[in-house]
């Protein structure tokens, strides 16, 4: 199932949607433009490797970023075309309308913190994985969390592939299938081991977590967005106006 539209409109601009969405494409580019083995010695220098993170092993090279750091950093890499058109689609159907329920700032904290939060959980699950973790996933998948609990009756475009329908679906639903789906292939790596596996499904089922375990912290003190007037003229209007 692929989500492409919620019928959920927003108050606000999400300018910090956009601006994520921006600076991963651009560090994509960077990254893509790179010849391959600098693009190798900078995905290994800024992607999340559990093994180096917990100092079970060294890089070959010195990086001069320190390994923790890249819990943060990892989560504006990507790798390839795919990787970041989902992630950054995903980002637009969900994130605006969490960050017009937090706010621009706070939601700039709660994206990062999910973030974080994400990639830990995959190094504590498979702490001598020498395979780098990257993507924004983990943070996206915190977004998500929160839009399934805050809007779950809310009904978005899907498209079910590989049949060309397109459905009304709850959000609820789509997110939980979601998650159910990284839930499975977490299992699945545990039996394999993580360098069977090409996704850090953990990653994803931390950041959901945390962002149903967050959003509540993120929204305290928080007044909702005006909700602007109501201008009923009754059902017999034709120009019936109303927001």
């Amino acid at each position: 199932m692929l989500p492409f539209k919620d019928d959920n409109p927003t108050r606000t601009f999400a300018i910090v949607v956009v601006a994520l969405i921006a600076v991963n494409a651009a560090v994509f580019l960077y990254q893509a433009g790179l010849p391959y083995p600098e693009q190798k010695r900078f995905v290994y220098s800024y992607a999340a490797i559990p093994a180096v993170i917990v100092g079970l092993r060294h890089l070959p090279f010195e990086t001069g970023f320190p390994a923790v750091g890249t819990l943060f950093t990892s989560m504006f890499l990507h790798g390839g075309v795919l990787h970041i058109g989902g992630n950054m689609l995903f980002l637009w159907v969900f994130g605006n309308n969490i960050e017009d329920l937090l706010g621009h700032v706070r939601f700039i904290a709660f994206y990062v913190v999910c973030g974080v939060a994400a990639m830990a959980a995959q190094v504590m699950i498979h702490p001598g994985s020498v395979v780098p973790a990257l993507g924004a996933s983990g943070a996206i998948a915190g977004v998500l969390g929160a839009y399934a609990l805050r809007f779950p009756g809310t009904r978005v475009h899907t498209l079910i592939l590989p049949l060309p329908i397109v459905l009304r679906l709850p959000a609820l639903f789509v997110l939980g299938y979601w998650f159910l789906l990284q839930w499975l292939g977490g299992q699945q790596a545990l039996g394999a081991g993580p360098q069977m596996s090409g996704t850090a499904w953990f990653a994803h089922i931390g950041g959901f977590i945390a962002g149903m375990a967050l959003i509540g912290v993120f929204q305290m003190g928080r007044r909702p967005p005006r909700r602007r007037p109501r201008l009923d003229y009754g059902d017999d209007y034709p120009g019936r106006l109303g927001w």
